[in-house]
């Protein structure tokens, strides 16, 4: 049978499972988080650009597969509180409309079979939980809230001040970006027990100083230090996961740790990988009674795979750019669209900033012949960085499966007209501050091309609803056809707006929490 029972297993150490293990643990059960990776060392090599982003020291070494058979390699990161390690930690609610069915160009963003109001009080313990900072009221298309933030907005450097009046003088609404960040500043000041430091190495690396409100940190560590009823293992990869005759109860989880075999069971299993790990763990759990994959009878497991339409760009302005934390400002004016387009473009924020060691050796185009021999610290010391997000369509044939014993991503672009069009806007809002009329597009972002191998965004492969034809979860994201199994990882989107989907991921983990908390009583 197995070697070890618990009553809660999860698996995935991220914001979703970190999260409903750290909400759980207070109840005594006896609860196992598994996780494949391991403890992401403290390090100089933390804060090093040309490591994090060129070497790629944090990425896992993994090779997937686009449509084509063409080779790349994802941007996933196993470690101890997941992919948040590395994240950049900009925690946004899902607007209110993003819950009902939203035209665009290209097609129809579906309706959520729970609506805003549902996830409201959720968010609102995740952006405490998480230490959210952000102003409420400044963001025009922000949803109705039950309470403020909880702390107050990070404050933005005099490069970024000027860039929100400059924004303000176009008659747009820039607020502070909420950022989940363990920083205690007064008037941009540090204050000397501040775990941030205010350093240029947040978005996208790791924090030594454990000044990033990432998963380990608020979650892990906390509730491990509190909760001896909570066990974690590392290095733990979970093959497959076996179910009993009926098909309906998983009663195995089969792991390979250290280079043994081990197997471990609970009464509750709930599924955390990510999005696309977890469909990968799905469907190679397949058996005689879900020939497809593991809760596949709608042959959904892996479709609809989401990650948004993303841009990194750099505009170059003859005035210096001095910013240290840049990611302070954003716009969301265009998120449902302007006077010159019925369809929503998009999101723009502020991104880290650019590095001479991030940006060398990129073919750079022939407009910048104006620059010295030496471009590169050029172009980080005058750049301003920005990151462009526009939603993209869930669509069955956008997915994540399994040939062999390869793992193909078969991804097509969709709306992309928006995206282009939030570019002009950006670029017209950049003309009054000098910035060189081209913006020039990244492609050396966490080590991998935005379009494929951009997983930092992903959702929407296990999606929940009230039909098991059409969805894989039910509203508790349970999956239909299993008595016990949970996913609560972005899996359950149905669609991803046009926001970083952390804070959801977050928000949504507390929720089933309570409702696996209620089965259990």
């Amino acid at each position: 049978m197995s070697d070890f029972r618990y009553d809660i297993i999860v698996i995935g150490s991220g914001p979703g499972g970190a999260t409903l293990a750290q909400r759980l643990a207070a109840s005594g059960r006896k609860i196992l988080i598994l996780e494949r990776g391991g403890w992401l060392k403290r390090s100089p090599d933390n804060w090093d650009p040309k490591k994090v982003f060129v070497d790629n020291l944090y990425q896992a070494d993994e090779t997937w597969y686009d449509k084509t058979g063409k080779a790349f390699h994802p941007g996933l990161h196993y470690f101890v509180g997941g992919n948040s390690k590395l994240y950049g930690a900009a925690l946004f609610r899902l607007r209110e409309r993003d819950f009902e069915t939203l035209q665009h160009a290209d097609g129809v963003s579906p309706e959520w079979p729970l609506k805003y109001d549902v996830f409201e009080p959720y968010y609102t313990e995740a952006e405490k939980l998480f230490h959210v900072h952000g102003a409420a009221g400044e963001d025009p298309t922000e949803p109705p809230r039950s309470a403020p933030y909880a702390y107050p907005p990070v404050a933005h450097e005099s490069r970024m001040q000027e860039l929100s009046d400059t924004f303000a003088l176009h008659g747009l609404h820039p607020f502070h970006l909420p950022l989940g960040i363990l920083l205690d500043e007064t008037g941009g000041a540090v204050a000397r027990s501040s775990p941030c430091i205010r350093c240029g190495a947040f978005d996208g690396y790791p924090c030594p100083t454990h000044g990033k409100a990432d998963a380990e940190v608020i979650c892990i560590d906390p509730m491990l230090a509190a909760h001896p009823n909570v066990t974690l293992l590392t290095g733990a990869y979970v093959t497959r996961l076996d179910t009993d005759a009926s098909g309906r109860v998983v009663n195995a989880v089969q792991v390979e740790r250290d280079g043994t075999k081990e197997t471990y069971a609970a009464d509750i299993v709930v599924v955390a990988c990510g999005a696309l790990s977890s469909a990968l763990l799905l469907l190679r759990s397949a058996n005689d009674r879900h020939p497809r994959g593991l809760a596949n009878g709608s042959d959904q497991v892996g479709r609809n795979y989401i990650r948004h339409n993303q841009s990194v760009l750099m505009a170059i302005t003859r005035q210096p750019n001095d910013t240290v934390f840049q990611k302070t400002v954003a716009v969301s004016d265009f998120y449902f669209g302007d006077d010159e387009w019925d369809y929503p473009l998009g999101l723009i924020q502020m991104c880290g900033k650019s590095h001479p060691d991030t940006i060398r050796g990129e073919t750079l185009p022939t407009w910048l012949e104006w620059l010295p021999e030496k471009p590169f610290e050029y172009l980080a010391r005058h750049s301003l960085d920005f990151w462009l997000s526009s939603e993209d369509l869930p669509r069955p044939e956008n997915r994540i499966r399994y040939d062999g014993g390869r793992v193909v991503v078969e991804q097509t672009d969709n709306n992309m007209q928006a995206h282009t069009r939030l570019r002009r806007k950006l670029e017209a809002l950049l003309e009054p501050i000098g910035a060189h009329p081209h913006l020039l597009g990244r492609k050396l972002y966490l080590g991998k091309d935005i379009p494929i191998g951009g997983t930092a965004h992903q959702a929407g492969t296990a999606r929940f609803g009230t039909d098991p034809e059409t969805s894989v979860l039910d509203l508790d994201c349970k999956a239909h056809e299993l008595d016990n199994l949970y996913v609560v990882d972005a899996s359950f989107f149905p669609s991803i707006g046009a926001v970083n989907p952390t804070l959801t991921i977050i928000a949504n983990a507390l929720r089933v929490a309570d409702r696996i908390a209620e089965r259990l009583k």
